[in-house]
């Protein structure tokens, strides 16, 4: 029997019953507590709900003030801004990376410990840049650098575009990737956004502009890189069985969270591997579908090359084939493709809410509801976040 079955039909006595987003865009100049009640109060609407029902709440990683605008509040400031009366919370970075928050919310209705469970994640990065400070960069909140930073930041590499860049250096090396083929990425992500009015980034990008725009950390350019953003991003996880008035919901199939390898950027035994390979094999073993059932994927392109990590890590092609695998463009990873992929721009050119968005856009599509980038009869959505040490997948339905 497989290591990962155990209690298989866990995640299954949970839904998604509501989704909400706020406003996103760059410099806002809005309090991330004030984006989280708009998201917060959209969702519960969403799902048919009221504050009243609301007893958990989750997110990821809780306030964090190391990397301003990463996580500008967390559970505390959200239950007394929404005076809510809860049974369950829960906020923390150490989880199966951004969907983490959402797991615990499918634990704890599950296990009984909460009905409706109200999850968010906000970020206000944008606004937290100053010239002479990027928020996403390790470190810039003035803390001490400590645990494994302290062996990278020695060496300049203080960002997360340093230690993917690295990945992507040894998966060209070891496979033979070309910087044309990792455009397809980003290419892709911004068609999808002209179809997307909330996308940041909409005007048409060409092969040309992102083989000539400037090299951030080789082999990682310019548009190889997300764009941060301030938004908020809420859903409701809620048990199957709570209410009969729950609207459309989506449906939790199964869900990847392992961690079988070092929690490292650079001592896994496989540096062409992360994180994502770990748990897109124990989601797999947790569900009798497979990548075949798939209508869309939304997967985590913090970095283009993280996308071609969690493609390959959930069996989208055999180990090593990206390159030949992409180069089909539009046909292959388009909203009509094969594999229609990150169906609102991504974080690439939609917008960096740090992994819910693409949550809150594979809930859209199973719905119905993604108005000009609908995939035509969209049942099966997998969504995976993080990159490097960090992953969590997980595999949605609709409500069949």
């Amino acid at each position: 029997m497989s290591r990962y079955l155990g209690q298989r039909i866990g995640e299954r006595d949970a839904v998604i019953s509501g989704i909400g987003r706020s406003a996103v865009g760059r410099k806002l100049g809005r309090t991330g507590l004030s984006l989280t009640v708009d998201a917060a109060l959209q969702a519960i609407e969403d799902a048919g709900l009221s504050r009243d029902d609301i007893d958990g709440l989750s997110t990821y990683p809780g306030v964090a003030t190391a990397s301003p605008g990463m996580s500008p509040n967390g559970v505390h400031d959200v239950q007394d801004a929404l005076r809510l009366k809860l049974n369950w919370f829960s906020g923390g970075s150490e989880t199966p990376a951004q969907l983490g928050a959402v797991m615990n919310a499918v634990a704890a209705v599950s296990a009984g410990l909460a009905n409706h469970v109200l999850v968010f994640r906000t970020v206000t990065e944008s606004s937290a840049q100053t010239a002479t400070r990027r928020a996403s960069v390790v470190g810039s909140g003035g803390d001490r650098v400590a645990g494994i930073m302290q062996w990278m930041v020695p060496f300049h590499a203080v960002s997360a575009a340093n230690w993917v860049g690295v990945y992507a250096q040894r998966y060209m090396h070891e496979f033979g990737l070309t910087r044309e083929q990792l455009g397809q990425i980003p290419l892709n992500q911004r068609r999808h956004a002209g179809l997307y009015e909330q996308a940041i980034f909409r005007d048409p990008l060409t092969m040309e502009d992102y083989l000539g725009a400037r090299m951030i950390s080789t082999p990682l350019g310019l548009y190889d890189c997300d764009i941060p953003c301030d938004g908020s991003c809420a859903v409701i996880v809620s048990r199957a069985d709570a209410s009969p008035d729950l609207k459309q919901v989506v449906r939790v199939e199964a869900i990847g969270s392992a961690l079988t390898g070092r929690n490292s950027w650079d001592q896994r035994s496989d540096l062409t591997e992360t994180a994502a390979h770990d748990c897109a094999a124990m989601m797999w073993a947790r569900t009798d579908l497979t990548v075949d059932d798939v209508d869309t994927a939304q997967l985590y392109d913090g970095f283009s090359f993280l996308t071609i990590t969690w493609l390959e890590a959930l069996g989208f092609f055999p180990k090593g084939e990206a390159g030949p695998w992409l180069e089909a463009g539009e046909s292959r990873i388009g909203v009509g493709g094969q594999v229609p992929l990150n169906t609102n721009g991504g974080q690439l050119s939609g917008g960096r809410l740090h992994g819910y968005g693409y949550l809150y856009e594979a809930c859209a599509q199973l719905r119905g509801e993604a108005v000009g980038r609908q995939v035509e009869g969209a049942e099966v959505a997998v969504v995976g976040a993080g990159g490097g040490p960090l992953g969590g997948c997980m595999l949605l339905t609709s409500d069949r």
